[in-house]
């Protein structure tokens, strides 16, 4: 009998749709003739869900009891009996009621599908069980049911049901998910904004790892060929030529596969100039890294698969891409190439993707310049080339019974001076000179085995062929030295090039530019040095690198003097003389750079002074009236008082009184939080962080409103809190007091608190008119106010003194939409070191 077919929807969170979704597929196909039963579909009240039962049979299901209670849970034994040929089973990760006949109902839909029955069912993302420590980690909550995420992976078909937080959290606020008296508390614990946004992510990556293992099956199937690499954080390595942009793509699609992933490019420049990248290639390269959100680097290095293995250590890369060899095949003979060694050198801490592309095997674009100063391994082949090889081609022309003629010998023992020239440079081709005369004349120039030269045409042809050589090995040494100087200053120039093109871009931080230099030139550490005369100590304004900074720039392996007071200090070798042409290019911008970011510094004290003047004035014009306004109301009250010309009666004496007490409350609310304030701005307020409870804070903070304007709802299990007792009461204070302010007559104001992971959330919601989105981060500046106060009036510092206070107690205080209109401020505070929140009381749907 053939297995059925396993079909699921999954999705991000409870409400989504996952449940009617699969309903409307069970429609579909009974429309179509297919035999579809419904075993066991759960609606939650919801009317729309139960509305899409009818017209479906549906199986009795079981009922059992246990603990006094009677449950019910699908019937396995009558759907086999019935055998349909499609069967819906609703949450597949529920626990079955214990004597259930089986513990779990992913293993009833096992027991169906080895029956040949196929199964429609749901499932939401936080009940994968491999997933559990990240849902708790952003909810808070510890999910009890899961599900194996093989069970689920083996589905034939995963669905993904897909809704917007937004949607969702509307959705939940027109009561369509839960019932009213549930709405409030599932907004502000599981159904956060930030939390289903993350188990949205959870959802969509789970769901294109699957797509990933689908690919990969057709591929099997179908001999695809082409790659596929993993999620990592990815050093791409450029040699400047065409390929690099197909690279590039390939590392930012494999970047994009999983969270956080990060993309450096990387272009290794020989420190003695061998290069053959072209600086416009690599800069239309450096703008798509940038333009797809990566990094470009520049680096010097004198062997480029090792300096790109240790560029990629040191940012802690896992993954390096380069690009198969361009060279063709008879140039493998001078070595693997960079992408092979490199593979091979790599270890098990780093992946190596050599990834195909158009220009494989077509050979360079451009020479590969050969320097002045060559490799030992290249100087070594040369020398063998000029000595060894003239030994060899005597012995096989000596023993060979072949006569070439000397003319012919002449030219042999030619190519291989020509050979060590090229190889080796000058030494190496003078000496195969010398030595092939040498073996010339003894060997076949008559009389043989003297150095004697009976015939004067062979001491011509023997002349002519030492000049021969020496001229060829001259003209090849000097060019080669023509093309490294030539090689060399167009590394520089790109280098310079970047080093201006930085200004632009807007890579202006000292510490930005000195690891510029360290990766530039390869040193362990950079340190920028400076003093006021020549009498006064170094000083460090900025270092990078793993060592400490030189006390001097003489105690440094390298220095550049900038001016008379400051100096780059590079420790870890000693560069070569023509880098420091580079060098001080570099010296002379971080000078630049130093003095721009003082005139930054200068420029931001200047706006601070401005916006403490805007302040004043703002204060001044807040003394004219808002604190105006109640002297005024007090003294008219106590001149009243005195007067003599009339008898007050005792209930004019009384409302008198109560009308100076009023005045005198708002004057003392009004100069509090105008000193509030100042304490914020001058940096002056010191918190004293204890360990409290919320219940003892929030309550003491609505003495100053009235007894039916505010619902306090603090559950009593919350953890406790690591504050400023006095700072959080008054930033709870002014926060209640500007959400009645706006509350309309009638409506309280609702004060919840919920725990979730490391913090606990204070929520302050009211149904006023509510503030735009553009407003929102407005209306904590000083002396802003959003319209006009429908009641009582003030200077518009509460909720700019509250934040402040908020942020003292090291947590945050932000604004967000009130589900039906308002506005709610979220208050957040950090949770006591070694107190862990408890579980919030989440409906049953969410964790069922």
């Amino acid at each position: 009998m053939a297995r059925g077919k396993l079909r699921i929807y999954l999705g991000a969170a409870p409400g989504v749709g996952k449940t009617y979704a699969m309903l409307s597929e069970a429609h579909r196909r009974v429309e179509r003739g297919t035999d579809c039963v419904v075993a066991f579909v759960e609606h939650h009240g919801r009317p729309r869900t139960e509305v899409m039962l009818h017209g479906l049979e549906q199986i009795q299901r079981r009922e059992l009891e246990y603990r006094d209670t009677v449950f019910t849970e699908m019937d396995v034994d009558a759907v086999l009996e019935r055998k349909p040929a499609v069967v819906l089973v609703d949450e597949l990760a529920h626990t079955n009621v214990p004597g259930s006949r089986n513990t779990k109902r992913w293993q009833d839909v096992e027991e169906l599908l080895e029956a040949g029955i196929t199964v429609i069912s749901t499932v939401n993302i936080q009940h994968l069980e491999s997933l559990g420590d990240v849902v708790e980690s952003i909810t808070g909550v510890r999910q009890k049911e899961t599900v194996p995420d093989e069970v689920v992976r083996r589905a034939d078909q995963i669905e993904l049901v897909d809704m917007s937080p937004h949607a969702l959290r509307r959705r939940m606020a027109h009561g369509n998910i839960y019932k009213p008296d549930k709405v409030d508390a599932s907004l502000s614990n599981y159904f956060r904004l930030g939390n289903l946004t993350a188990l949205r992510e959870l959802a969509l990556l789970w769901v294109a790892d699957r797509v990933d293992e689908y690919l990969q099956e057709y591929r099997s199937e179908h001999r695809v060929s082409k790659i596929w690499g993993s999620r990592e954080r990815i050093v791409v390595g450029l040699t400047g030529g065409p390929e690099g942009r197909t690279l590039i793509r390939r590392a930012a699609r494999l970047a994009e596969k999983g969270a956080g992933g990060e993309v450096l490019a990387v272009y290794i420049a020989r420190s003695d100039g061998l290069t053959s990248g072209s600086p416009k290639e690599l800069a239309v390269q450096r703008t798509l890294v940038e333009e797809l959100g990566g990094t470009f680097h520049h680096v010097l290095g004198e062997d480029i698969p090792s300096a790109l293995l240790e560029f990629a250590r040191g940012v802690n890369a896992t993954q390096i891409v380069v690009g198969t060899s361009r060279r063709k095949a008879w140039q493998y003979i001078f070595g693997p190439g960079v992408g092979a060694t490199v593979a091979v050198d790599s270890g098990p801490d780093l992946d190596v993707h050599i990834v195909t592309h158009e220009e494989a095997a077509k050979g360079r674009g451009l020479p590969v310049a050969r320097g002045a100063r060559l490799e030992r391994s290249r100087v070594i082949w040369g020398w063998l080339a000029g000595v060894v090889g003239p030994a060899l081609l005597t012995l096989l022309l000596t023993h060979v019974d072949v006569h070439l003629g000397l003319a012919n010998d002449v030219l042999l023992f030619l190519t291989l001076t020509v050979a060590a020239a090229l190889l080796g440079g000058l030494l190496p081709s003078l000496a195969s000179a010398a030595f092939g005369s040498v073996l010339l004349n003894w060997f076949f120039t008559p009389p043989v085995d003297r150095l004697t030269i009976a015939d004067p045409k062979n001491i011509v042809a023997l002349v002519v062929f030492l000049l021969v050589a020496v001229s060829v090995a001259s003209v090849v040494d000097l060019a080669a030295r023509r093309t490294h100087q030539a090689a060399r200053l167009r590394a520089e120039s790109e280098i310079l090039s970047f080093l201006a093109g930085s200004v632009l871009r807007g890579e202006t931080t000292l510490d930005a530019l000195l690891e510029r230099v360290r990766e530039t030139f390869a040193m362990d550490g950079v340190a920028l040095l400076e003093r006021e005369s020549e009498t006064d100590p170094w000083t460090c304004t900025g270092s990078v690198g793993d060592v400490s900074p030189p006390a001097r720039p003489e105690d440094a392996d390298v220095d550049m003097p900038v001016g008379d007071h400051m100096a780059l200090a590079l420790s870890g070798r000693v560069l070569p003389a023509e880098d420091r042409r580079v060098l001080a290019a570099f010296a002379a911008q971080a000078a630049v750079v130093l003095d721009r970011q003082r005139l930054q510094s200068q420029a931001e004290h200047a706006r601070k002074l401005a916006e403490g003047n805007r302040i004043r004035t703002a204060l001044l014009a807040a003394v004219s009236h808002d604190l105006r306004t109640p002297l005024a109301g007090i003294k008219a009250s106590v001149t009243s008082l005195r007067s003599d010309d009339v008898e007050w009666s005792d209930e004019d004496q009384a409302e008198l009184l109560a009308g100076i007490e009023e005045g005198a409350d708002r004057l003392d609310h009004l100069i509090g939080n105008l000193l509030d304030m100042s304490r914020v701005q001058t940096g002056t307020v010191r918190p004293l962080i204890r360990e409290i409870d919320l219940d003892e804070v929030v309550p003491m903070a609505l003495v100053g409103v009235a007894e039916d304007s505010v619902v306090l709802d603090i559950p009593e299990d919350l953890p406790m809190v690591a504050v400023d007792p006095g700072l959080l009461e008054r930033s709870v204070a002014n926060i209640v007091e500007n959400a009645v302010k706006y509350n309309p007559d009638g409506e309280p104001v609702l004060v919840s608190a919920s725990a979730l992971c490391d913090r606990v959330e204070i929520r302050v919601a009211d149904r006023g008119p509510g503030v735009p989105d553009e407003a929102k981060d407005r209306i904590f500046e000083p002396f802003q106010r959003y319209g006009d106060a429908p009641r009582g009036t003030g200077v518009g510092l509460g909720l700019a003194v509250a934040r402040g206070f908020a942020e003292e107690n090291g947590g945050t205080l932000d604004a967000e939409d009130t589900p039906g209109g308002g506005m709610t401020m979220v208050l957040t505070v950090p949770t006591a070191a070694g107190h862990l929140p408890a579980p919030p009381d989440l409906p049953a749907a969410v964790t069922s």
